[in-house]
């Protein structure tokens, strides 16, 4: 189904590269795969039903994929007509997004396969696009720190609960899984292609992820040479088969700190 991804502004991505920090040291990520509380999910969901953030999510409709940080076509008096034609709204329920935990690729032993990094929720406009508006705790509160096109996030998590499972993501492939049972099942394409259509036990996943990745973990020379997100310090782009295990509060920090919604990002889907 659908397309190339488009990364982060610039700032972002050097803000990123500038940081070498792995999720296990970041404070959301560091809590072996919590369950948030009704109140957390609330709290995110209010975050996201905010009137600015609707509004920001009616030009990104608007823009249909453009970054704010490039023209469009039309001119703003058109691009606020059709924003608000866009008539955004919030569809379905707020979910916690789950990431590769950088102890499991380690080998720690008790480590969680992911842990919660985000909450997404799914966003819906009235010509029938749809976005998924991130959420994640930053100092004490909820806040929308990224608006990505697409519905992955919703999208994979109701898949797997449905399955009696839990949806997570492997980011540096772009790939998402399920994890049931003691096994690692692939909800996409990518996923298929990583561990095969039957998926692989627990135990066969961690050597495979420590073979991708455990030489950029944080502390590592990879690590030390600056190349945090996969991104080298003179260079913007990331190559998806060398991108380590990002902080969940480094990469969504970066986001925020160059203004909430500037991460236009578009998703392969399988």
């Amino acid at each position: 189904m659908s397309s190339h991804r488009v990364r982060l502004a610039r700032a972002a991505a050097a803000l990123a590269a500038a940081t070498a920090l792995g999720l296990a040291a970041a404070p959301l990520a560091q809590a072996a795969d919590q369950q948030l509380g009704s109140g957390d999910l609330a709290a995110a969901r209010a975050a996201a039903q905010n009137p600015s953030v609707l509004d920001q999510l009616g030009h990104f409709f608007a823009r249909k994929g453009v970054p704010p940080t490039q023209p469009l076509a039309i001119g703003p008096s058109d691009e606020a007509r059709a924003a608000s034609d866009a008539a955004p709204r919030l569809s379905g329920d707020t979910v916690p997004v789950r990431t590769l935990d950088a102890g499991f690729v380690a080998g720690r032993p008790g480590a969680p396969v992911a842990t919660v990094e985000f909450t997404a929720t799914k966003a819906v406009a009235a010509d029938g696009q749809s976005a998924s508006v991130w959420t994640a705790q930053q100092n004490g509160s909820w806040r929308v720190v990224n608006i990505a096109s697409g519905s992955d996030e919703t999208d994979y998590a109701a898949r797997a609960a449905a399955d009696g499972g839990t949806a997570f993501r492997e980011p540096q492939l772009g790939a998402w899984y399920e994890l049931k049972d003691g096994r690692v099942l692939p909800l996409d394409d990518t996923a298929r292609r990583s561990v095969g259509a039957h998926g692989a036990t627990v135990a066969a996943y961690q050597q495979l992820v420590h073979q991708r990745y455990g030489d950029k973990l944080p502390g590592s020379a990879y690590d030390r040479a600056g190349k945090a997100g996969g991104f080298q310090a003179d260079a913007p782009t990331a190559s998806t088969s060398t991108a380590p295990l990002l902080a969940a509060g480094t990469a969504l920090g970066a986001t925020a700190l160059v203004g909430t919604v500037i991460g236009v990002r578009r998703r392969r889907r399988g």
